[in-house]
């Protein structure tokens, strides 16, 4: 035991004549400084799977259906019926909805129109797309459909147009599709 003590002695006298307190202070602040940062590290959890889109904030929204079989559809995807001249951000992904606008926004009463037609009943609908404006853009679901697109001198049906006139802020945020009646047949 006794050549244990003095190895470890010897140890801990080399050690205190090579540093000071000020160095062994500033590594044992680095050690704890690292300690407080290690659950800021990434960590694989074996419970999660892959991301739900249930998150707001993950950019990947969940799936969602009308659940009227004459309204067939995911409303978060861009090949939904009614988004067949849709350019810009969907509603429905941003805690909105197909036919309102998200908490906080306000709809613009200067629409563009688009003539799509529903895969349920096989008839062509009018489609009103009207803006959302005043709150944020995040740019997640980011449709361009250019079905019945017009250059500019037909401004009523062209989308590439923000249409936040007539709102208290132009800010633009998203689009929602309302459905104007049934478009009538030309032979």
């Amino acid at each position: 035991m006794a050549q244990f003590d003095h190895l470890t002695e010897k140890m801990l006298r080399g050690f205190a004549s090579r540093t000071s307190r000020r160095n062994l202070f500033s590594v044992l602040g680095g050690f704890l400084a690292g300690a407080a940062a290690l659950p800021l590290l990434p960590v694989a959890r074996a419970g999660e799977g892959e991301p739900s889109g249930s998150d707001p904030n993950s950019g990947v929204p969940a799936p969602r259906y009308s659940g009227n079989a004459q309204d067939p559809g995911d409303v978060t995807k861009c090949d939904y019926w009614r988004y067949c001249a849709i350019d810009g951000s969907l509603c429905s992904c941003y805690g909105g909805t197909v036919t309102s606008c998200p908490p906080g926004t306000e709809m613009s009463p200067i629409t563009w129109i688009g003539t799509c037609s529903n895969p349920a009943d096989k008839r062509n609908y009018i489609i009103s797309y009207n803006d959302c404006c005043g709150g944020v853009a995040w740019g997640r679901c980011a449709c361009q459909n250019n079905q019945g697109d017009r250059p500019l001198v037909r401004p009523s049906n062209n989308n590439e147009i923000t249409w936040c006139f007539g709102t208290k802020s132009q800010s633009y945020t998203c689009t929602v599709a309302l459905v104007l009646g049934v478009a009538i047949d030309q032979k």
